[in-house]
């Protein structure tokens, strides 16, 4: 326990520290680059990963780390940091406030903490599979048993078409109460915090996703991947509140 609450204090610190890298950058006009797969970085993903690359690196020399834009280093470590600087840089680049940090740490392959953070509105988000706290109060999902009541979210609506069944999504959407493209990981601090009920991605990475697991789970919620499996073993997420996981998954898989 002492441990576990050593690498929470220094998960803030790194989140504090780190969003004051990005703050300065932020709405700032800054150059955007594209990576060979397309998709767009800034230098504010890159300090804000060097720094706590750097940080992990000198704090706990033994560790692993995986981050978005620097790749894997010690990757055989019993502990691995996975790092997202800036989880959704395409918001971030036009100013809006749905992107976050994402920390992660595993341990053995499974992930124990998780952190989303939120540099501009000060929010900082950290679940141990058991509890999640918003800047230091326990959150939880909020009771949802019934479509009529949901409250439904996913980053980019052509990622579902791109990767995934869009009349099954279609047919979720029209099922809902509310249907919102509020995404990249502000959607799952939206469910995690009991604003939101499902959220919905079609396609994500390693740094995408770890760190919604013990978020997630620690707030009462459930996440699994598009097909409901191990959510650390796919690539793709879907996370819920209330007891209508099931009936999601069924509904994006039939035939």
């Amino acid at each position: 326990m002492h441990e576990l609450n050593e690498f929470r204090h220094f998960c803030k610190w790194l989140a504090d520290e780190s969003g004051k890298i990005i703050k300065h950058y932020w709405r700032t006009g800054i150059s955007v680059e594209n990576k060979p797969d397309l998709s767009p970085v800034t230098i504010a993903d890159k300090k804000a990963e060097e720094f706590m690359r750097e940080m992990i690196m000198k704090k706990f020399p033994n560790h692993g780390i995986l981050g978005e834009e620097f790749g894997e280093y010690n990757p055989n470590a019993g502990y691995k940091w996975v790092l997202d600087p800036i989880d959704g840089t395409k918001s971030f680049i036009c100013g809006t406030v749905t992107f976050g940090t994402l920390i992660a740490l595993l341990k053995n392959g499974e992930p124990i903490l998780g952190v989303i953070n939120q540099p501009i509105l000060n929010e900082f988000l950290i679940g141990d599979n058991l509890t999640t706290e918003l800047n230091g109060k326990l959150v939880r999902v909020r009771e949802c048993n019934s479509f009529s009541e949901a409250v439904l979210l996913t980053t980019d609506q052509l990622n579902i078409e791109k990767y995934q069944n869009i009349k099954r999504f279609d047919e979720l959407a029209h099922k809902v109460k509310l249907y919102r493209q509020w995404g990249d990981c502000y959607g799952y601090y939206l469910v995690a915090t009991g604003y939101a009920d499902i959220m919905i991605d079609p396609i994500m990475s390693p740094w995408d996703l770890t760190a919604l697991i013990p978020i997630i789970r620690g707030a009462g919620g459930t996440i699994t991947d598009y097909h409901g499996n191990d959510a650390l073993k796919g690539n793709s997420i879907i996370a819920t509140g209330g007891k209508i996981h099931n009936e999601v998954i069924e509904i994006l898989n039939s035939e």
